[in-house]
């Protein structure tokens, strides 16, 4: 464990504000490893998605790497014109798309694949065996949250 001395929570302890100003430095810390690759942060998700499992739908992938299926194109648009991923019509859904990596996109997995151990082994040496252990289990829950704002409205009244 590295010598990280944890401090007083912002805003009361806010749990959202507190989430998202860790987001955004974790945002930098990504956005300084993924550079050096010629890739977007989204762009280096949405190619991990594909090195863990190729050919997904485009809403599949959407919701892998957390954005709404809505606005996803125009990033699938420009790792297109990269030349690292092509899309194929799915057979059995006219209005679907599978999305699959190139060559190009292979040969970028190696350096992908590394940027993330390094990202993940620097973030681990900020706390104990433990508390990292802790910390995946709240992640893994905060992760899968779907929000239904109709029920939180009504609790809310």
């Amino acid at each position: 464990m590295n010598d990280y001395m944890p401090t007083q929570l912002r805003f009361n302890g806010s749990v959202w504000c507190n989430l998202d100003i860790a987001l955004r430095n974790l945002d930098q810390l990504f956005g300084r490893a993924v550079q050096p690759l010629g890739l977007t942060i989204i762009e280096w998700y949405i190619l991990r998605a594909l090195y863990e499992r190729d050919g997904q739908h485009a809403s599949e992938l959407a919701r892998a790497v957390g954005r709404a299926a809505t606005s996803f194109t125009p990033n699938l648009d420009k790792l297109q014109d990269k030349g690292l991923i092509e899309r194929r019509p799915d057979p059995a859904d006219r209005r679907a798309v599978h999305i699959y990596l190139t060559k190009a996109a292979e040969q970028h997995r190696e350096a992908v694949t590394k940027s993330a151990e390094q990202i993940d082994a620097h973030i681990r040496r900020m706390f104990s065996a433990e508390d990292f252990a802790t910390f995946q289990h709240v992640l893994a829950m905060l992760q899968n949250v779907e929000p239904d704002y109709a029920d939180y409205s009504a609790r809310n009244r």
